[in-house]
C-alpha cells in the first residue's frame, strides 16, 4: 500500500512564490491569512490526512457503506476520524466568522482539500458537500435559514448534499418531477426521489441538511419553473439541535467502481417538510452556486488522486530492479537497476508529475481570483475575478479529472503486474478517479458549458481575462534568452488557440453542431495552454534562484517545465488539426451506422 507524504514544499511555492496568495491578507476579509498561519495550516492539514485519514483509505474501500433498513453506516474508524475532523476545526476554516467560521482564504482551503483528496478520497466527500451546501444557503437563503443552518454546518456537527438527479433525468434538470406543496405554516411538502445523491445518508453527523430542487404547483415548464428547498433529516428544534424525524429516507445505496467509502443514495422525500430558498422558481441559479463550488471541488480531487499515485509510482520506480540501463549498467554492483533509468519509465513519471504540479498551480490560482471575487474592494476587480473563475469552472473540472484519470493510470503502468492487483493500492487510485469525469456535469457537458456559454459570454469578457494575462506575459518576456525554451513554445499554443477561438466563434454562430463537434477538444486545448502558462511563470521564478537552490527544488522545477513544453505542450498542434476539420466526419454518419448487427 503506498505511503502518502503531504507536498507541502510545493503547496507553499505555489501559495507564497508562484501566485502571490500572501496579497489576500491586504484585504480585509482575510486580514488573519499571514504566511506564518497558512503554513502552520497546511502543516497540520498534512498530519491530520498522514496520520488519520490515509490509513483508513484501503480498508474504507475493502469494507465499503452497509445499508440496513435505511440506515446506512460508514466504513471501521470513519466516525472516529470525523470526529477528529470536527474537532479540529477543519470545516470551518473557509467559512464565513460570522456564523463560526475562520475566515480563511478559499485558495488555502483548495489546498487543504487536495490533502484529503489525496489521503482519503471517501472521506473528503462528507466535508466537500457540506462545504458546498453551505455557500448555496449564504449566498440566497434568509437570515433566519442562515441562522438556523449555517453555524451548524460550519462547525461540521450537521453535513450537506444536494439532491438533483432523478430516476428520468440528470444533465436535463427540467424534467424535474419532485414536488413542493405550501404548508399552513409557511414551510412546504416535498415529495418525490432523488438518485446518486452522494452522503445522502450517514452515521457522521447529527444531522443531514439536504438542499433539494423541487417544482411548486403551477411553476413554468423546464428549468424556469424549479425551485430550490432546505430539507433537514431531523427538523431542528427551537435550540438548534436535531429534533423529530423528517419525512426523508434512504432507499439503498449504489455498489460502485470505486468511492466504496462513499455513501451513494436512493433519498425518498415522503412529503417531508422543507423551506424555500431565496425566490421561488429561481433554484437553477441558485443551485449553480452550489454546483460551479462542487465543478472546482472535482477538479481538485483530480489533482490529490495524481498527486497519491505519483507518490506511489516514484517510490516503486526507485524499488523495483529491472534490467539494465540502455547504455550500461547504472549501479554495476548490484544485479539489476532501478527502473527509474529506464526513458520510458521517466516519459511517465515526468507526465504524471507535469500534469499533477501544473494543475496544482493553476487551480490555486483560480480559487485566488474566486477569494478576489468574494472580497475586493473594488468591484471591477472583483468583476475580473469572477469572470476568470466562470471561464475556468468548466477547465478544471473536466481538464483535471481528465488528467488525473491517466495520471493514475500511469502509476498502474510504472507498477505493471502488481500495480493490477489490490495489495499495491494503485488501482484504488484509477477507481476512485473514474467518477469525478461523470459527476457534477460529466466532462462531455463542461466542454459544451466552455463553448456555449463561457466562451460567448458578455461579448467574450471572460475569454479576455485569461487571454490578456497570456498575451501580457508573453509581450515582457519575448527578449528573455533564458525564459525562451519556456516563452516561445508557450507563444505557438497560445497563437493556435487564438486561431481556432476566432475560427469556433464564427462557425459556432451559424452552426451550433460544429461548437458541439469542438467542445472537448477546445476545453483541452484551453486546458494545456493555461497550464503551459502556469510553467512558463513557474520557470520565471525558479530562474531566479539559481543561485540558492540547496535542494535541488527549482532545477526539479526547471526541468518538469522543460518536459512539460516539449512534450506535452505539443498536443496543441493536433487539437487545432481536429477541432478545423470540422463536424463532418461525426455528423454525417446516420445514426442508423450505429445499430447492432446480428
Amino acid at each position: 500500500m503506498p505511503s502518502y507524504t503531504a507536498p507541502l514544499r510545493d503547496m507553499r511555492f505555489v501559495y507564497h512564490e508562484l501566485i502571490d496568495g500572501d496579497s489576500l491578507q491586504e484585504l480585509p476579509a482575510y486580514a488573519e491569512a499571514t504566511p506564518d498561519t497558512v503554513d502552520a495550516v497546511l502543516e497540520e492539514a498534512g498530519k491530520l490526512c498522514r496520520d488519520v485519514l490515509q490509513p483508513l483509505n484501503r480498508g474504507g474501500d475493502e469494507e465499503g457503506c452497509t445499508y440496513e433498513n435505511g440506515v446506512v453506516r460508514t466504513p471501521a474508524g470513519f466516525k472516529e476520524a470525523y470526529a477528529a475532523f470536527v474537532e479540529g476545526g477543519w470545516p470551518s476554516l473557509a467559512a464565513d466568522p460570522d456564523y463560526g467560521g475562520q475566515g480563511l482564504p478559499h485558495l488555502l482551503n483548495t489546498l487543504v482539500e487536495e490533502l484529503i483528496c489525496s489521503a482519503n478520497l471517501s472521506f473528503g466527500t462528507y466535508p466537500g458537500l457540506t462545504h458546498g451546501a453551505y455557500r448555496a444557503l449564504h449566498a440566497h437563503a434568509s437570515q433566519e435559514l442562515k441562522d438556523r443552518y449555517l453555524p451548524k454546518l460550519a462547525e461540521g456537527t450537521w453535513t450537506g448534499t444536494m439532491c438533483l438527479t432523478e430516476p428520468h433525468c440528470g444533465t436535463d434538470l427540467g424534467l424535474v418531477r419532485t414536488k413542493a406543496e405550501t404548508n399552513d405554516d409557511g414551510s412546504y411538502a416535498i415529495s418525490g426521489t432523488k438518485i446518486y445523491i452522494s452522503c445522502g445518508e450517514h452515521d457522521l453527523a447529527e444531522n443531514i441538511v439536504h438542499l433539494v430542487l423541487a417544482r411548486l404547483p403551477g411553476a413554468p415548464a423546464g428549468t424556469k419553473g424549479i425551485s430550490l428547498f432546505v430539507v433537514p433529516k431531523f427538523l431542528p428544534n427551537e435550540d438548534g439541535t436535531p429534533g423529530v424525524r423528517n419525512g426523508v429516507s434512504c432507499g439503498g445505496i449504489e455498489h460502485k467502481m470505486g468511492l466504496n467509502a462513499s455513501a451513494t443514495c436512493v433519498m425518498n422525500f415522503e412529503g417531508a417538510t422543507g423551506w424555500l430558498v431565496g425566490e421561488s422558481n429561481k433554484g437553477m441559479r441558485q443551485m449553480f452556486t452550489m454546483m460551479n463550488l462542487a465543478r472546482l471541488a472535482v477538479g481538485i480531487q483530480g489533482i490529490g488522486l495524481s498527486e497519491a499515485s505519483y507518490q506511489g509510482a516514484v517510490q516503486y520506480a526507485h524499488d523495483r530492479k529491472q534490467g539494465r540501463g540502455l547504455n550500461g549498467p547504472r549501479y554495476p554492483d548490484r544485479k539489476a537497476d532501478p527502473i527509474v533509468v529506464h526513458p520510458d519509465v521517466r516519459r511517465m513519471l515526468l507526465t504524471m508529475r507535469a500534469y499533477t504540479e501544473g494543475m496544482r498551480a493553476l487551480g490555486a490560482w483560480v480559487a485566488r481570483e474566486a477569494d478576489i471575487a468574494d472580497a475586493h474592494p473594488d468591484a471591477d476587480r472583483r468583476q475580473q475575478g469572477d469572470d476568470l473563475v466562470a471561464l475556468m469552472t468548466p477547465v478544471v473540472k473536466a481538464l483535471f479529472t481528465d488528467l488525473g484519470y491517466d495520471v493514475t493510470n500511469l502509476g498502474v503502468q510504472i507498477h505493471g503486474g502488481s500495480g493490477y492487483v489490490r495489495e499495491t493500492g494503485m488501482e484504488q487510485f484509477v477507481r476512485d478517479c473514474r467518477i469525478a469525469q461523470i459527476y457534477e456535469g460529466a466532462n462531455g457537458i463542461q466542454g459544451l458549458d466552455l463553448v456555449g456559454r463561457k466562451m460567448p459570454a458578455h461579448t467574450g469578457r471572460s475569454l479576455r481575462r485569461f487571454f490578456h494575462p497570456v498575451a501580457n506575459f508573453l509581450a515582457e518576456h519575448q527578449d528573455n534568452k533564458e525564459l525562451a525554451p519556456f516563452v516561445q513554445p508557450l507563444s505557438k499554443g497560445f497563437g493556435r488557440l487564438q486561431t481556432v477561438t476566432g475560427w469556433l466563434a464564427q462557425k459556432g454562430l451559424s452552426d451550433p453542431e460544429e461548437a458541439g463537434a469542438a467542445a472537448t477538444d477546445y476545453l483541452r486545448l484551453i486546458g494545456l495552454v493555461a497550464l503551459g502558462y502556469m510553467w512558463a511563470r513557474t520557470a520565471q521564478v525558479a530562474l531566479a534562484h539559481t543561485g540558492d537552490d540547496g535542494d535541488g527544488f527549482y532545477a526539479a522545477k526547471l526541468a518538469t517545465a522543460r518536459f512539460f513544453m516539449q512534450k506535452l505542450l505539443p498536443q496543441t498542434g493536433a487539437l487545432v488539426s481536429q477541432i478545423m476539420s470540422g463536424k463532418d466526419a461525426l455528423m454525417d454518419v446516420p445514426e442508423s451506422a450505429f445499430a447492432l448487427s446480428a
